[in-house]
């Protein structure tokens, strides 16, 4: 068969999996111009869309940017920071300048420190060896943090290219379509003028007339547990709204479900609050530690739901992590889903969670 090349952003055209890049139905291959479905949506809606790629299909395509000049913007999720966050990032971009933004800002609580929060963002930054120019917090959707960040993109762009990273499920999308409006002050700038991009499943934005915002596809990191579950299941873990904090007042020896996606375990310690801050409608289930386990291998996908049937095939055990908590205000992190804050410390703890979703320790921001 003939291979078809997007008239857009020239990624190989397939009509086999709408997640990866260059996908476009069957129907269309026919045309004399033939558009990706993201090349397509862009033209004709205004709206990028994200796509797909492995972390190795990522490292090749970058590779040609990592020796040009421009702005790095990394987009992550405040609620999965550990599987948002590019580790790989210095390696990717080279030595290029970087501006850290956590997304979805307006789902936490009202209580949340924004400078602990942005301290905690800089730490694991850090951590992973990526120097930020700074970090910012925002909300896509309601356009928080938007006119301080698109200023500061302004300040160290150097009037360069703006690159867009970030993982998959992160609403990096949604952030493009509100810097567009935020940078050009309109909101049909892409359906009045169509912006093709360079290649394979890059897009290019026009900022000015010698530099643009460059979209580049999400990566697929399999530390997320967005990965393991249905799409069903995906909006019912995610906020939607800003989270209410659940306060269950323990005694030792007790269990809380979060569906049956992951549960925490009060192994030893003082009767006390345990601060749960997941999204409103995944459902907690409180039970004794002795009859956790047989709980979960009789109710999983019923009363302890999610997950659906269709994550129960694709959702990996259950991993038993245990801490000693000796300080106050320590939050549990179970990445993507949410986190348990213990007040008053001095306990043992075991957190479960999917294999390779990996449960972390931090002080707490709220």
């Amino acid at each position: 068969m003939e291979k078809i090349y997007c008239q857009g952003c020239g990624a190989l055209i397939q009509s086999t999996n709408p997640d990866e890049v260059g996908y476009t139905p069957k129907s269309t291959l026919d045309k004399e111009s033939v558009l990706c479905k993201r090349c397509f949506r862009l033209k004709h809606y205004n709206e990028i869309q994200d796509v797909s790629m492995t972390d190795d299909d990522f490292l090749t395509m970058v590779s040609q940017i990592r020796d040009t000049e421009g702005l790095v913007v990394h987009v992550i999720d405040i609620f999965d920071v550990n599987g948002s966050m590019i580790k790989s990032l210095p390696r990717i971009i080279g030595d290029k300048s970087v501006l850290l933004v956590g997304n979805k800002i307006d789902l936490l609580p009202k209580s949340t420190n924004k400078r602990k929060l942005t301290q905690w963002l800089q730490a694991t930054a850090n951590e992973a060896g990526i120097k930020v120019e700074g970090i910012y917090l925002i909300s896509s959707v309601k356009g928080y943090g938007l006119a301080e960040l698109t200023e500061a993109i302004e300040k160290y762009r150097n009037k360069n290219d703006v690159y867009i990273v970030g993982t998959t499920n992160v609403g990096k999308s949604t952030f493009i379509n509100r810097l567009i409006q935020q940078s050009n002050g309109v909101n049909d700038v892409i359906t009045t003028s169509y912006f093709p991009g360079t290649t394979l499943g890059f897009i290019e934005i026009p900022l000015d007339s010698d530099t643009s915002i460059i979209d580049t596809p999400g990566i697929v990191n399999k530390q997320q547990i967005a990965h393991y579950i249905s799409d069903n299941d995906l909006k019912l873990i995610t906020p939607n709204k800003e989270i209410k904090p659940r306060v269950y007042q323990l005694n030792d020896q007790q269990t809380l479900y979060f569906g049956g996606l992951a549960r925490l375990d009060f192994v030893k310690g003082e009767r006390q609050s345990f601060v749960c801050y997941f999204s409103n409608d995944l459902t907690i289930h409180r039970t004794k530690l002795e009859k956790a386990d047989q709980l979960l291998s009789e109710h999983k996908g019923g009363l302890l739901s999610p997950p659906d049937d269709k994550s129960i095939e694709t959702l990996p055990r259950l991993i038993e992590s245990t801490y000693r908590i000796t300080d106050k205000q320590t939050d549990i992190v179970f990445p993507g889903l949410g986190w348990v804050t213990i007040p008053t410390g001095n306990v043992t703890v075991a957190a479960h969670s999917p294999k390779d979703v990996n449960v972390s320790i931090r002080r707490s921001f709220l």
